[in-house]
């Protein structure tokens, strides 16, 4: 159940008719394709005997899929009052669309192999690593976690993070001050350029603690996670698992952005000036949870 709610909630949509609710859940293809991997929809559909062995004891023989060169789709309808649609609206509040969505607060409750599950459904539909994604030098590799619009399931996710001991590298925000920092976008005529998915970045030696169900996914964090470590020396290896309020760091300050007001930011951030990301994530509750 937990690795199910992990999926609708980082890439599901839920249509309701009169007498009968279709849960829908999209793994896309798209940036999967790696210097390891060519043919990502041929991995996906392999890869879907192994979601079907987690999830179809909860669906029965009721789950269904469809591919195509973009994504696949994972597809299952019940009836209105079976218990697992009566289950799965309740945990997320008959919320409609993952923009939407939080993680339900039985999650963070719930043992630490459960959000564990959690995890690893949501990363299986929003999350992808490849070379390009490394910090720096070529061996700091890092999965990108992707979560278009939702502000707030950027802050849980992290927070999820949190409960089981794994921070965030980074968190490339949709905000004005962190995609358009000097204005240059604004400048060429294109003002809303900063409006794009949030990204969130882990390292990919932590990331192995939840791994992916898919296959080339699984894969291709198994080559850089190793790859990471061996150049690396042990006694260097700590820095990776510490979080960001545990690190002091210098920011150069971003140029003021007139979108600091848009309605589109949260009321908590809106019409605030940042030069961090980590300003935002503070303001918006990824911080320390206290036991």
């Amino acid at each position: 159940m937990a690795y199910l709610l992990g999926m609708i909630v980082g890439n599901g949509e839920i249509k309701r008719a009169q007498s009968e609710t279709t849960v829908s859940i999209e793994i896309p293809h798209k940036k999967l394709q790696t210097e390891y991997v060519d043919d990502v929809e041929l991995y996906v559909r392999a890869s879907i005997t192994d979601i079907r062995g987690i999830i179809e004891p909860l669906v029965g023989s009721l789950l269904r899929y469809d591919t195509n060169k973009r994504s696949s789709t994972l597809h299952f309808s019940m009836g209105n009052e079976s218990y697992l649609i009566r289950e799965i609206n309740r945990m997320i509040g008959r919320i409609l669309s993952h923009e939407s969505m939080r993680i339900p607060q039985e999650i963070f409750d719930a043992p630490h192999d459960q959000r564990k599950a959690f995890l690893k459904g949501f990363g299986d539909v929003t999350a992808y690593i490849r070379r390009s994604n490394s910090f720096i030098d070529k061996f700091s590799h890092r999965v990108y976690v992707e979560i278009p619009k939702n502000w707030y399931l950027v802050v849980d996710y992290c927070n999820l993070l949190q409960s089981i001991g794994i921070p965030v590298q980074n968190i490339d925000w949709g905000h004005p001050n962190m995609r358009d920092p000097y204005m240059q976008k604004y400048r060429d005529g294109k003002p809303n350029f900063w409006k794009k998915e949030h990204q969130v970045k882990i390292w990919a030696v932590l990331y192995e603690q939840i791994g992916f169900v898919v296959l080339h996914k699984n894969r291709c964090l198994d080559i850089y996670a190793d790859e990471h470590r061996g150049h690396f020396q042990n006694d260097s290896m700590a820095k990776f698992s510490r979080f960001y309020w545990e690190v002091s760091s210098s920011n150069r300050p971003k140029s003021s952005h007139p979108s600091e007001f848009d309605p589109l930011l949260p009321p908590e951030i809106r019409g605030k000036h940042y030069d961090s990301w980590k300003e935002i994530a503070h303001d918006l509750g990824y911080v320390p949870q206290v036991p």
